[in-house]
């Protein structure tokens, strides 16, 4: 599992309270009321590696700036490895339940690929969930189901090139005898079953708990003020709408204006900035004079968000859920293809933010630890990115897989030869296999609870 965390994870209303109250200043700007998601923030991506012999999970979760699910949302600090706290039973309940996340789209990703070869007929040796041990399995019409030890991962296992198998070669029921097409047929299954999986969740969400919706107010809104700094010293409050900077008034809504009250407190350190605030529904004048940080810039110790409040929309009738299932599910489509974009435009300085499975759990357990709703975006999301990354033509992914069969209708036919096929996909397993090990030992050691340990 390879995770970037550029920004932040996909939430609720819940998720705003938390990064307000970690972070120093969160930068957030809103559209108004609509129940259209334009889709989650940061866009996730995830893949899992399937070749047509054998599949190792691996995702990729890219956080980029993206959307709130209606309207634009805030540039969140990365807080899920930093900051999270795994003590607790509430803390548990929110690891056990993002681990189920990811272990329900493991096996919705393995299902596909393992149906699709199962209603072809064609020969499957091994269906697991996890990695490493196996803890228990079950043998049945001879396919070895099995649980094993890190269950951060999954592979569908065919006999093709298994030298125990006592299947003949030539067996035209083994996968790599199969015309191209069914073989496209099963390692596309998986992408498939995620798509689909996505919007099932999506449409549940709809019907069982409805799509949030915003409305947008003027000003900036002070969740937080720090004792003892110059907001709390010069009669800020929490719960206070900043109205206008210096004479300036702030208009309802706009992409940049937590940036534009951070930007004046910043150019102004040790002088007087006048805040028009409203409080209990009166307009007082504040002036606050910033303290100088040792880079030079001012700050006031506040938090800062859009001035925004949330409802929930529900359907009236079927049709009116399969219409809001299908916008918000193109929403979050087109934002984590834009994101996609946006990673490779930007990858020397998306490649810092990459980490891995960890992060993903601890992102997923303060999803949920925040506000269970918000674990319906958030595995529609993980499906939307495992699927879009899948589909890359690199080795140890499906769409690696998918790309030496397509070469090989290219050919006439004709396949690569078995060990350079072989060397290619290897090479890509083993270097993924590093690369996440390197990842959960990195994002392990940043958790919050290690390094008091350490």
């Amino acid at each position: 599992m390879i995770i970037n965390l550029s920004s932040s994870p996909p939430s609720s209303l819940s998720l705003i309270r938390l990064i307000n109250s970690k972070s120093p200043i969160s930068e957030f700007a809103l559209k108004p009321k609509t129940h259209l998601s334009k889709s989650l923030s940061s866009p996730i991506y995830c893949s899992f590696s399937s070749s047509h012999l054998n599949n190792h999970c691996k995702y990729q979760f890219l956080y980029e700036n993206g959307r709130y699910p209606h309207g634009k949302r805030q540039n969140f600090r990365c807080f899920a490895i930093s900051g999270f706290d795994f003590s607790g039973f509430e803390s548990a309940q929110s690891v056990l339940e993002a681990a189920a996340v990811l272990t329900a789209i493991i096996v919705v990703h393995e299902g596909g690929h393992f149906l699709a070869a199962y209603l072809q007929g064609i020969h499957v040796s091994k269906f697991a969930v996890g990695f490493g041990p196996i803890l228990a399995k079950l043998n049945a019409n001879n396919v070895e189901y099995s649980i094993r030890a890190f269950p951060l991962g999954g592979f569908v296992g065919f006999p093709d090139n298994d030298p125990d198998s006592n299947i003949p070669v030539d067996d035209e029921n083994l996968l790599k005898n199969r015309p191209i097409f069914d073989r496209v047929v099963v390692i596309s299954a998986g992408v498939i079953a995620n798509i689909v999986f996505a919007y099932v969740i999506i449409f549940v969400q709809v019907l069982s708990v409805g799509l949030p919706v915003q409305d947008s107010f003027p000003g900036v809104l002070v969740p937080e003020v720090r004792a003892f700094s110059p907001a709390s010293r010069d009669g800020l409050l929490p719960g206070d709408v900043i109205l206008g900077v210096n004479g300036i008034e702030l208009p309802k809504t706009g992409p940049n204006l937590v940036s534009e009250v951070v930007d004046v407190i910043k150019k102004n350190p040790r002088k007087n900035v006048l805040l028009k605030v409203g409080r209990g529904g009166q307009d007082l004048e504040i002036r606050v004079t910033p303290d100088e940080s040792s880079d030079g810039t001012g700050r006031i110790g506040i938090q800062l968000s859009s001035n925004v409040r949330f409802s929930k929309v529900r359907p009236k009738n079927l049709i009116e859920a399969l219409n809001y299932s299908g916008r918000e599910f193109w929403g979050l489509s087109s934002n984590v293809l834009d994101g996609l974009k946006q990673t490779f435009l930007n990858f020397s300085q998306s490649a810092s933010k990459v980490s891995g499975p960890v992060a993903i759990i601890a992102v997923g357990a303060e999803v949920a630890r925040s506000n269970v709703d918000g674990l319906y975006q958030f595995a529609a999301l993980l499906n939307l990115n495992l699927a879009v990354i899948n589909l890359l033509p690199l080795p140890a992914l499906d769409g690696g897989s998918l790309a030496l069969v397509l070469i090989e209708a290219a050919r006439g036919g004709r396949k690569l030869p078995f060990e350079l096929e072989q060397r290619i996909m290897s090479s890509g397993i083993m270097l993924v296999l590093i690369l996440g090990l390197f990842l959960v030992i990195r994002d392990t050691l940043n958790l919050d609870f290690i390094k008091d340990m350490l």
